[in-house]
């Protein structure tokens, strides 16, 4: 799982850019710095104070040729991010100077990292539990202000401090329960028993609330996937373009233009939204558009949320029925498109019961309207919903799930004076659960699927 050796990695995105950072993290960080590194000044890496910064160059010693003008970062254990001996050099930002900077500090005995393998090595030497380990990545993937802001309070350890408050309680419950194995002849008095049970439901409704709060999280975390349907010609792609702010869908009179799905993500008040163009939903006899109406079909079913579409100047046509049959079960938003032409009466009969937004994509009118729209409906009216703690991760989730299901458990075990061996058995699984989550119980597939899907260089 877990060497003792030392690793480097190009720690900066791909591409040209200003600068670029080569890190290396392990016992022989500043050997190595020490054998490709020379200062103006006479300097040498092993002999900086922690946190500091040299200007130099990076010298291949076998031929003493200049590989790039850097300036180099010295930060000593147990205040880095791995908690040991880090440097990270400071290239220009090629692809070029960078991989020949990396492949000398390979060369001198540093071993390329694995996907995610500085974080990994940040978890197991105790500077950041498991919680905080995933949430690097999602700070990484943020794609809106309100997302990043629910990936730093996991960051922050706002998740694991509740998870470990729960179960350094629910621990005290099982040492107080095992204590009265320890004693047989001893019988736990009714108002410990009550103190117990309600301590204990206690943490039970703290794990439904985290549960509760996942379905929310997650689109924080991948965003809210958006599908955008109706019949042709009623300005699904208009509506795109006008969301973008900008012309990424062709519009034109013809229906059909649009035969295959368009996805961009767009911010709604901060909720990350992926939005699908799909084509027209209509009977066809045109190979390519059916196919295009297939993959409509398929999005509408994959999606979190529905936009139907509807020409609100137009009487409702037969494939419009169509649209409204197949989006029953489905969380929908109803629009009504080109008021700028006047509503069709017939449109608010087939609605009833649910108030359409109104909007001209042609104008921009009625957009903010629409906006607001799917955001209560994402986030069920809450839109104050980054404020506090959020589940956004499903591995968290499924460990709570189990968590809350084996103290329920525990506590019918209790209602019906079952052995206290069949309670604590329930409990310490839930313990085991919740272990799980922060890492103080984890197995080494857990932790290969978790880092796997880092980048290098993290």
């Amino acid at each position: 799982m877990f060497e003792d050796d030392t690793i480097a990695a190009i720690s900066t995105a791909l591409g040209e850019g200003g600068i670029g950072i080569v890190r290396i993290s392990g016992k022989a960080a500043f050997e190595i710095a020490d054998s490709v590194f020379r200062s103006a000044r006479g300097k040498v890496p092993s002999h900086l104070p922690s946190h500091s910064i040299i200007h130099g160059e990076i010298i291949d010693p076998a031929t003493g040729s200049t590989i790039d003008e850097v300036l180099l970062s010295a930060m000593r254990a147990p205040n880095t991010y791995t908690r040991e001996d880090t440097v990270e050099i400071n290239c220009h930002g090629g692809m070029l100077p960078l991989r020949k900077v990396l492949d000398l500090i390979l060369e001198k005995g540093a071993r390329m990292a694995n996907p995610g393998e500085f974080t990994q090595r940040a978890f197991i030497n105790g500077r950041i539990d498991l919680v905080q380990a995933e949430a690097v990545m999602d700070v990484i993937r943020s794609k809106t202000d309100a997302s990043r802001k629910v990936a730093l309070e996991q960051l922050s350890g706002g998740l694991s401090g509740e998870i470990t408050d729960i179960r350094d309680i629910l621990m005290n419950i099982c040492a107080h329960i095992e204590a009265y194995l320890d004693f047989p002849e001893d019988e736990i008095e009714m108002e410990t028993e009550v103190s117990l049970m309600e301590r204990t439901s206690g943490l039970l409704m703290r794990l439904d609330r985290l549960y509760d709060t996942y379905e929310d999280g997650r689109f924080f975390r991948e965003g809210l996937s958006v599908a955008i349907v109706g019949r042709p010609n009623v300005g699904k792609s208009s509506l795109l373009n006008t969301l973008l702010e900008r012309d990424r869908a062709i519009v034109t009179d013809i229906p059909g233009t649009t035969r295959d799905v368009i996805e961009e993500y767009l911010n709604v008040s901060g909720l990350p939204v992926r939005v699908i163009d799909t084509a027209g939903i209509r009977e066809s006899h045109d190979a390519p558009e059916q196919e295009g109406v297939k993959r409509s079909l398929r999005a509408i079913d994959e999606a979190d949320l529905v936009l139907a579409i509807f020409d609100g100047s137009d009487e409702l046509h037969d494939d419009d029925l169509r649209v409204i049959e197949r989006l029953k079960s489905k969380n929908t938003v109803h629009v009504l498109n080109k008021s700028d032409l006047g509503i069709s009466a017939s449109n608010y009969e087939m609605m009833a019961g649910e108030k359409p937004v109104k909007i001209s994509a042609k104008l921009g009118e009625g957009i903010e309207d629409l906006k607001e729209a799917i955001l209560k409906r994402a986030l069920r009216g809450d839109t104050e919903m980054t404020e506090g703690i959020m589940v956004t991760n499903i591995r968290h989730r499924i460990s709570i799930g189990r968590a809350r299901d084996a103290i329920m458990r525990g506590l019918e075990s209790f209602k019906e004076k079952r052995p206290l061996e069949v309670v604590t058995v329930d409990l310490r699984d839930a313990l085991q659960n919740l272990g799980e989550i922060i890492g103080t119980v984890t197995t080494e597939d857990i932790l290969n699927r978790i880092f796997d899907e880092f980048c290098i260089g993290k």
